[in-house]
C-alpha cells in the first residue's frame, strides 16, 4: 500500500511543531508550573480548534463512537499533564525517549516472533543507557517513571485517536482537546490558580497552544487516516530525535554520547516494530 506524500509531510510537521512548542512550553514554568502549563496549553489548543474546525458541524452520536472519542480526549489529557511533569526534571530529548517506550511495549505485547523480541532487546538497551548509573548523568527517576507513564497514555491515545478519527475527521482533534481540557482544567486551577490569567503569559500561550496542540493534533489525525498504523508508528519513531535536537538547540540541555546512543536505540525499535507489525 503506497503511503500519499501528504501524509508523511503533514506528519513530520506535526512532529517538527510539537516539539518546538514543547521548547516554549517550558518558559512558562517558572510562573505556572508544569500541570499549569498543561492548562493553558490545552485550553488555548481547544479554543482555536474550536474556532477554526467547527467540529459541531460532525455531531456525535451513537455511544461506541463517543466512548472512542472520550477516551482519545481523556488519554491526551493524561498524557500532556504526565509529560509536561517529567519534562520539569529531565531534558527533553530523554523524557520523549522514555515515553515512546509505552506505546513501543504495547504494540509487541503478545508477540512470539524472534524479530519482535530483538526489538524488545534493542528498546532496552536503550533504556539502560538512559538510566543515570549507566550514563553516568544526574536524572531525576521520578521524571523519569512520569515519562514512562506518559507512554501509556500515549499508546491509548493512538489506539482510541485512530478509531475516533475514522467516525469524525479532523473533527476528532477538537473534540479530544476540548475532553482532554476539561480533565487537566481542575488540577491546573488547584496548582497554579490566579497564575493563570498572568496576561504576560497571554502571548507565549497562544503560541504553545498553536503548536503544540492545535497543529500537531490536527495534522496526527489526517496522517492517522491516510496511511497504515505501521507507517504511522514507524514515522512516529523519530519523534525522540525531533525532541533531542529542539532540546539542544533551543533549550541547551546537552547529552552525553551514551544518552544519544540510548534515544538512537529507542527510535530504532520503535521503526522496526512498527514496519514489522502485522497490525
Amino acid at each position: 500500500m503506497s503511503v500519499p506524500l501528504f501524509a508523511i509531510g503533514v506528519l513530520l510537521v506535526a512532529m517538527a511543531s510539537l516539539q518546538f512548542g514543547a521548547t516554549l512550553a517550558k518558559s512558562m514554568f517558572p510562573t505556572v508550573g508544569a500541570l499549569g502549563t498543561t492548562t493553558l496549553r490545552l485550553a488555548v489548543g481547544a479554543m482555536l480548534m474550536m474556532l477554526v474546525l467547527r467540529p459541531w458541524r460532525t455531531p456525535v452520536s451513537g455511544p461506541g463512537q463517543f466512548k472512542a472519542l472520550l477516551a482519545y480526549g481523556v488519554s491526551l489529557g493524561m498524557m500532556n499533564m504526565l509529560f509536561y511533569t517529567s519534562l520539569s526534571t529531565i531534558p527533553l530529548g530523554i523524557a520523549v525517549s522514555l515515553e515512546f517506550l509505552g506505546p513501543l511495549i504495547v504494540a509487541l505485547a503478545g508477540s512470539r516472533r524472534v524479530r519482535d523480541i530483538v526489538w524488545v532487546a534493542i528498546a532496552a538497551s536503550g533504556l539502560i543507557l538512559l538510566l543515570p548509573s549507566v550514563s553516568g548523568v544526574d536524572l531525576d527517576p521520578v521524571g523519569m517513571l512520569f515519562a514512562l507513564a506518559a507512554g501509556g497514555c500515549w499508546a491509548l491515545y493512538i489506539v482510541f485517536g485512530k478509531k475516533a478519527g475514522s467516525a469524525y475527521g479532523t473533527s476528532t482533534a477538537a473534540w479530544g482537546t476540548l475532553i482532554a481540557t476539561l480533565v487537566v482544567l481542575p488540577v491546573g486551577v488547584w496548582t497554579a490558580g490566579s497564575s493563570l490569567l498572568n496576561s504576560s503569559l497571554i502571548p507565549v500561550a497562544l503560541a504553545v497552544g498553536v503548536l503544540s496542540t492545535a497543529i500537531p493534533f490536527t495534522l496526527e489525525v489526517m496522517a492517522l487516516t491516510r496511511m497504515p498504523a505501521s507507517v504511522f508508528g514507524m514515522m512516529l519513531s523519530l519523534e525522540p530525535a525531533f525532541a533531542a535536537l529542539f532540546g539542544l538547540l533551543f533549550l541547551h540541555e546537552q547529552l552525553q554520547g551514551l544518552q544519544w546512543l540510548g534515544i538512537a536505540a529507542v527510535i530504532i525499535a520503535s521503526a522496526g516494530a512498527a514496519m514489522s507489525s502485522r497490525r
